[in-house]
């Protein structure tokens, strides 16, 4: 009868993980099968030639996922491996921001330099994307700036270039995000922008921001060094603690199967 039972107890919980590895695998392929779908019409719609925004939401979530499918996973199943894939990424993680923070300091001319670069690239590519389109008119009106030096960034882009026979409506405009508007108006006007820089340079700061987004940045960090301090430390402990625990968790499950 005991050999009977610890049988039974050895195909139940074979079965269990059979299920369990089964469920995974498909949810898995699941998951493989929606990210392909979202990628694909991605490549397909946008043919982008700046950045795109959902391609950061996805790698983020794709990541955050991944991490809390194996911390969770691996705390509940006990699985050594899973936990020490889940304290391995983000020991990495932040061993990358680490690295991150301490280049940005160092190579601050070359970090500016490539921040405008990227800026003036998806400057172009404003009309290609919504997303990204929301992203730069967030930006400009959040730190009351308009482009990425000054206000003329904006030729780079087709539909809002000086140069050239083009007859959009926009030419020699900027983005309504670049306009100073009136606390009083309730109705955005999307075409304050229009023929701005057909006028007299002097007249400008009546009418839109003549302070680029770099600048703006580099005006607003000093204010701020306190608060990102505080968010880098924040982050950096809950990350730790993370390691931590996985790892406090891996020394009890290796400590009771020693015994056993």
């Amino acid at each position: 009868k005991g050999d009977s039972a610890h049988h039974l107890i050895i195909t139940i919980s074979k079965s269990e993980n059979s299920c369990t590895g089964l469920t995974v695998s498909w949810f898995t392929e699941l998951v493989c099968f929606v990210l392909q779908g979202i990628l694909l019409d991605l490549t397909q719609v946008t043919q982008l030639h700046g950045f795109d925004p959902v391609w950061l939401v996805l790698v983020v979530g794709g990541v955050t996922f991944i991490l809390g499918f194996a911390g969770c996973v691996g705390a509940l199943r006990e699985n050594i491996c899973l936990l020490k894939f889940f304290s391995g990424v983000i020991g990495f993680i932040f061993i990358l921001e680490l690295t991150v923070a301490v280049l940005a300091v160092v190579f601050q001319s070359q970090v500016r330099e490539w921040i405008n670069d990227f800026f003036l690239a998806n400057i172009r590519a404003y009309r290609d994307d919504i997303d990204l389109q929301n992203l730069i008119d967030s930006l400009q009106k959040m730190n009351h700036c308009c482009g990425a030096q000054e206000p003329e960034d904006w030729d780079l882009n087709v539909y809002f270039s000086c140069n050239g026979s083009h007859r959009s409506r926009e030419k020699c405009g900027v983005p309504f995000s670049c306009c100073v508007t009136d606390p009083a108006d309730s109705v955005v006007n999307t075409q304050c922008g229009y023929d701005v820089r057909n006028r007299p340079k002097r007249d400008w700061s009546d009418h839109i921001y003549v302070k680029g987004c770099i600048a703006a940045l580099e005006d607003w960090l000093p204010g701020n060094l306190y608060t990102v301090a505080i968010i880098f430390i924040v982050i950096s402990l809950l990350q730790m603690v993370g390691i931590y625990l996985a790892r406090t968790l891996i020394s009890d499950i290796e400590k009771v199967k020693f015994s056993y």
